[in-house]
């Protein structure tokens, strides 16, 4: 009996040394910079993924319909091919940079809480949270400019999707002062997209429909809306970034603070 009850005694105290040490392990999880970094995969890959495509759908139907001679829209072309290298170089960039401010959110937590005797706050990791809220902080400014330059091709999509709804409405619902549907067009030139000398330039009534309802067209249109979506999650990733690094930092900040004062 007496050797039973040792028995269970030792189990116990494993399960509850096992116990203990998962809920040290969990205390050492940052989960603002977790749930920043699956965010910021998540955005940066919808923005590097769906602008991609939509860049390659769009030049399609500018090439189609409205600037059909090749010298006219040859820096146009280079402009969408430099911009789809640059999310190539943004996707590596966001992958190693995300992985890299986790790491350093599992440091700055454990050395935070005191989890691990070996982590300890020095000069130089106070100096390197310093560094990654400052480039943080840098990042989220320029994903905002990022931002709002993709909501630019939503908005001329829109423009040409609502001219076409315009058309395809029916014909005695409308004034009979409204100008007839060959006579409604979309001018590309008026954006700078293309040069005032493109032709056609412009694409009017039936072409107008048939852009509309084309693959390129809808694919390009709904995929620059995820992208712009996708680039508004990369700035709330980049904000909480910001927030757990900058706490994480003056946390450490006091913590050097207190060492020095109880050494004395």
């Amino acid at each position: 009996m007496e050797t039973q009850s040792e028995e269970s005694r030792e189990l116990s105290q494993e399960k509850r040394g096992c116990l203990d040490c998962c809920i040290k392990c969990l205390g050492g999880v940052p989960y603002a910079s977790l749930v920043a970094t699956i965010l910021c995969f998540s955005g940066v890959a919808l923005f590097c993924g769906c602008g991609h495509v939509a860049l390659t759908g769009t030049l399609t139907i500018l090439e189609t319909h409205f600037s059909k001679i090749t010298a006219d829209h040859a820096m146009l072309t280079d402009i969408i091919q430099l911009m789809q290298y640059v999310i190539y170089g943004i996707a590596s960039f966001f992958f190693l940079y995300g992985i890299i401010l986790l790491a350093e959110g599992f440091y700055t937590t454990s050395a935070v809480k005191e989890l691990h005797s070996e982590f300890k706050t020095t000069i130089c990791g106070r100096c390197i949270s310093a560094m990654f809220v400052f480039l943080t902080y840098i990042l989220g400014v320029a994903w905002l400019g990022v931002f709002g330059f993709s909501a630019v091709p939503v908005f001329l999509f829109y423009n040409m999707w609502s001219t076409c709804a315009a058309m395809r409405a029916p014909v005695t619902s409308l004034p009979s002062s409204l100008p007839s549907n060959e006579s409604i067009c979309v001018d590309m030139r008026q954006y700078g997209i293309i040069p005032w000398n493109a032709t056609p330039g412009v694409a009017c009534g039936s072409t107008l429909l048939e852009i509309c309802n084309s693959s390129e067209f809808y694919l390009s249109y709904h995929l620059y809306i995820v992208a712009c979506a996708g680039a508004g999650a990369t700035v709330i990733a980049l904000l909480i970034y910001m927030m757990a690094t900058t706490y994480n930092f003056a946390l450490l900040k006091f913590k050097s603070r207190e060492d020095c004062c109880t050494k004395f």
